[in-house]
């Protein structure tokens, strides 16, 4: 049979030089060179073996073109089943030895991390160069993401027991669904399956991203571990996400992103604001994940990154966590003990966030301000640059009816009379006077 012949004439896969293999000569499901082409009536070619078992799964659409499929009949590709008989043939008398590209494709990695035994370190970073490189064609990686199943390979590898899989692994293993969640590439059905993925034992895969996030190889280690966080407390069902929020030593770490990365304490842009997006989702989430980020150290780091960025989104972050956190006696205590710093980064960025940012601000001095009526807080904000012209300001911006009425009552911490407001805020706009 000229299937047997193909078998026989492929290359070893385990010696040899490496050689380019033909894009259509890989089966759009497992990446592997076609022994037995079939085509399905869409047109598209797979091997044999791989669309037989795609079918057997009740599945009835194409896996490349996901069209429902009248027709589940397979239909030989005689003529490309000839030309990789040729090609197989031209690459043995060549090379005179195997190709190692057959036993390193992206469908030989993923049976290499399902392996088990085997250290999937090697085969997932691989992986992640192959999802990387952007010379490869988007089908092919969704391919096997998808129908290949290399997504449920990884992700399966996270939840594994801490004494099966090396920080090194699970590390590689972070890097190739990181590379999954931020390509534009890569189809949403196949994002969602890294979510799918880490969903079955949330609680594991928390707790690896939590082990990178401390013992990570580098900063973009840990960048990648957080960006994942961030895609799950997004994504995720509710189970998933509260497993993420809820875990402390995630937590712990993520505050410890945003925060100074080396001895000079300086701070990494990506890292804080991939930090404080995962700590944002987490402020949003339920109350006693919420206190226990407070806990865990947030205001302090928190207010280290606003002190530190310039980019409007995460100066917003930053100050919609704070909000949160002044929602606690804890959090409105670890923000009063340090007001001399905090304070003036609030009042700083009130104007410079947007204005979810404009309002979140307000709404943190005005609980420690003039709802609670810390005098170190109240001190503060009266000494803070500008701030008065500031409030003014967003009165006047359109904010909401509770933002105007905090900032209205905010005003009364300035002692100044008529004539210095005047003085002190200079603006064709229409004034607004705070007495």
């Amino acid at each position: 049979m000229v299937r047997k012949e193909i078998a026989m004439r492929l290359p070893p896969p385990h010696q040899g030089l490496e050689v380019k293999i033909p894009s259509f000569f890989r089966c759009p499901i497992s990446l592997d060179v076609m022994r037995s082409p079939v085509s399905l009536c869409t047109g598209v070619t797979y091997d044999r073996a791989s669309i037989q078992r795609w079918l057997d799964s009740g599945n009835t659409t194409c896996p490349a073109t996901m069209l429902p499929l009248p027709s589940t009949d397979l239909v030989p590709n005689l003529t490309l089943r000839s030309l990789i008989a040729h090609w197989a043939a031209s690459c043995s008398r060549t090379a005179g030895s195997a190709v190692s590209s057959v036993k390193s494709s992206p469908g030989g990695l993923v049976r290499q991390v399902e392996s088990s035994g085997a250290d999937p370190s090697p085969a997932l970073r691989d992986l992640a160069a192959y999802l990387s490189d952007d010379d490869i064609d988007e089908f092919e990686k969704n391919a096997l993401l998808g129908a290949g199943g290399a997504t449920e390979a990884v992700t399966s590898v996270l939840p594994r027991k801490g004494e099966e899989i090396s920080v090194e692994g699970v590390e590689a293993a972070v890097r190739v669904l990181a590379a999954i969640v931020v390509s534009d590439g890569i189809e949403d059905a196949n994002k969602k399956r890294v979510v799918a993925g880490l969903g079955v034992d949330a609680a594991a895969s928390v707790a690896s991203l939590a082990r990178v996030l401390r013992g990570g190889s580098g900063l973009e280690a840990r960048i990648d571990a957080a960006g994942l966080a961030e895609f799950l407390l997004a994504n995720a069902a509710d189970e998933a996400k509260m497993a993420a929020a809820e875990s402390s030593e995630l937590v712990a770490e993520l505050i410890r992103l945003v925060g100074p990365v080396d001895e000079k304490g300086t701070l990494d842009r990506k890292a804080v604001d991939t930090g404080l997006s995962c700590l944002a989702a987490i402020s949003a989430s339920r109350r006693g994940a919420r206190a226990e980020m407070v806990r865990l150290g947030a205001v302090p780091a928190v207010v280290r990154a606003l002190h530190a960025t310039t980019e409007p989104g995460a100066s917003a972050k930053a100050l919609r966590i704070l909000e949160s956190a002044v929602s606690f006696a804890e959090g409105r205590a670890a923000l009063c003990e340090d007001a001399e710093e905090a304070v003036p980064a609030v009042v700083g960025k009130m104007m410079k966030a947007g204005r979810d940012g404009a309002e979140a601000a307000v709404t943190v001095l005005w609980a420690v301000c003039h709802r609670y009526k810390d005098r170190r807080a109240a001190d503060a904000a009266a000494a803070s640059e500008g701030g008065l012209t500031k409030l003014l300001l967003l009165m006047q911006s359109g904010c909401s009816p509770a933002a105007r009425q905090m900032a209205l009552e905010l005003l009364k911490i300035y002692k100044v009379n008529a004539k210095s407001c005047l003085a002190g805020y200079d603006s064709k706009t229409t004034h607004i006077m705070p007495f």
